[in-house]
């Protein structure tokens, strides 16, 4: 889920950007001297999200930034070591503070005065601000969800209202394909309406009609709870997909084929939607 929150204080500036994973992917970019603190930070977020790629970005204010320090022992030996390699090869010029320059050895990063509390402090806050945007995000996608779900179940009723006519049709079938190869005078209509009462057991999607209603219910249900719920309707969406599919291969009626495919596209819609949510 996308969204963004930002914290500050007399010391630090945190940015956090978040945008849409499956999983908890956290990228940290700070100062090196405190890359010690970046398990701190995770765990902090952590107990915050689970899931999305947050991209977190710690700067230090300018009154505070950290300062350059010169290793003056270093440049000292560079710059013999050079004089003597000029007097050795006979080079001729200047060693000027230009060609020290170049050697960033000799340039060290000075740490500022801080206060871990600080860093943390504007952690929180910029999680809360992040915590806050997704959080109203959600409850629109919220919205979109229960409409696309009830869709599905508006869909499973009226698949549910055509499926006793599909027997008739299998067994006129049935009948018609025993006739194009027997005898009609041999046909044993007994036989034949045993033999479609098998055929009927078998494309029966009755069971699959029931299943649906469960998973739709229990999808319902999850959502209506508003905790951490993204993993168990992935899992939900899992069984669902499975019954639709099963569904187009048990059933030969066009209409009901129809309503599959149309199950097919929201419940693909609902997946994608789904991988937004903690």
């Amino acid at each position: 889920m996308t969204g963004f929150g930002s914290g500050a204080n007399d010391t630090f500036i945190v940015e956090i950007r978040s945008l849409n994973h499956r999983y908890l992917d956290i990228f940290i970019k700070m100062p090196s001297y405190l890359n010690q603190y970046e398990i701190p930070l995770r765990n902090t977020l952590k107990g915050k999200f689970q899931r999305g790629r947050l991209d977190v970005v710690v700067t230090v204010n300018k009154e505070k930034a950290s300062g350059c320090a010169i290793n003056r022992e270093m440049a000292r030996n560079i710059y013999t070591a050079l004089r003597d390699l000029q007097t050795d090869l006979l080079i001729p010029g200047e060693i000027t503070i230009e060609t020290l320059a170049g050697y960033r050895e000799i340039l060290t990063e000075q740490e500022p005065e801080y206060n871990i509390d600080e860093l943390l402090s504007a952690v929180h806050e910029a999680g809360n601000g992040l915590e806050a945007m997704r959080l109203h995000e959600g409850k629109l996608l919220m919205e979109d969800l229960r409409g696309r779900i009830e869709s599905l179940n508006v869909m499973n009723d009226k698949i549910k209202a055509r499926a006793p006519a599909e027997i008739p049709v299998l067994r006129e079938k049935f009948t018609e394909r025993l006739k194009l190869i027997l005898d009609t005078e041999a046909i044993d209509s007994n036989r034949v309406l045993q033999e479609a009462a098998i055929l009927a057991d078998k494309l029966d999607i009755s069971e699959e009609i029931t299943r649906i209603e469960s998973h739709v219910r229990q999808f319902t249900e999850i959502l209506n709870k508003g905790t951490t719920v993204g993993k168990k309707l992935d899992f939900i969406l899992q069984e669902l997909g499975r019954e639709v599919n099963t569904l187009s291969y048990k059933s030969a009626d066009y209409s009901i084929s129809s309503l599959v495919i149309d199950m097919k596209t929201d419940i693909e819609k609902i997946r994608e939607q789904v991988q937004n949510i903690q």
